[in-house]
């Protein structure tokens, strides 16, 4: 399956936090999206690696994405060398996607940054062709994305550019609320962790909303590039507020 928009998280919710309305705005276009997380987030405080999958697996459902893996790399302890790199480099010759979302290039959590620099380098190598690869005992030919875009998670960076995702943000949310285990829930009696106080998903409703004013929408994802972005018509912008 060739997919148009090919998302990485390191940890299962980290897609539906940053960039879970712009899977789905791309969607309602006629793309076809899908999601790889790179662990089990087995190290998380709340939840089991089962309770995390079958989050992700709702969270997926609501989302309606074309396919959602997990690759089961080390939650704390993955590196970005050959091994790991290898691993990545093949889903990206398998979906082969004109564009890849990873991880912040820098966060609070450190498996953050080394994801979006795994996942980057990655998307480079992938377009090697004396790196040889299989899948499925086939040999895989040799794909580079043409972009690679880092989604923006706790710690404010300035955006590259946004985009509006006002039309699915209450089905964002939802996604995110799928992660039952570790957002907030009075009914769990589970230790609290700095995403499950009551105000973490509000500053997340916040962030969206500033990232939103800038353009003039309700809501709006933001995103980092390394690439020079190109347009062939201004008739591509949004009009930023007056």
């Amino acid at each position: 399956m060739k997919l148009d928009i090919l998302a990485f998280g390191v940890h299962p919710d980290d897609v539906e936090l940053s960039c879970a309305g712009t899977l789905m705005t791309e969607m309602a276009h006629g793309k076809k999206v899908g999601v790889i997380d790179l662990t089990r987030g087995e190290l998380g405080t709340r939840g089991t690696p089962h309770t995390r999958q079958e989050e992700a697996d709702e969270a997926a459902r609501i989302m309606g994405i074309a396919v959602r893996e997990n690759l089961g790399m080390r939650d704390g302890f993955f590196r970005n060398d050959e091994e790991h790199q290898l691993q990545v480099i093949r889903q990206i010759r398998r979906f082969q996607p004109e564009i890849v979302l990873c991880n912040a290039v820098e966060d609070r959590h450190p498996d953050h940054g080394r994801s979006s620099r795994l996942v980057s380098d990655s998307c480079f190598l992938a377009g090697l062709r004396k790196i040889s690869t299989q899948w499925e005992g086939s040999e895989q030919e040799a794909w580079r994305p043409r972009y690679v875009f880092h989604y923006i998670q706790d710690r404010y960076l300035n955006p590259g550019f946004v985009v509006d995702v006002s039309a699915v943000f209450d089905r964002k949310i939802d996604a995110i609320r799928a992660y039952g285990t570790q957002f907030h829930n009075p009914e769990l009696d589970e230790p609290q962790t700095y995403i499950s106080t009551p105000g973490y998903l509000e500053s997340v409703i916040y962030r969206h909303k500033m990232f939103g004013k800038m353009i003039g929408v309700d809501y709006a994802e933001g995103f980092v590039t390394e690439k020079m972005i190109g347009i062939r018509t201004f008739d591509s912008l949004i009009r930023n507020p007056t």
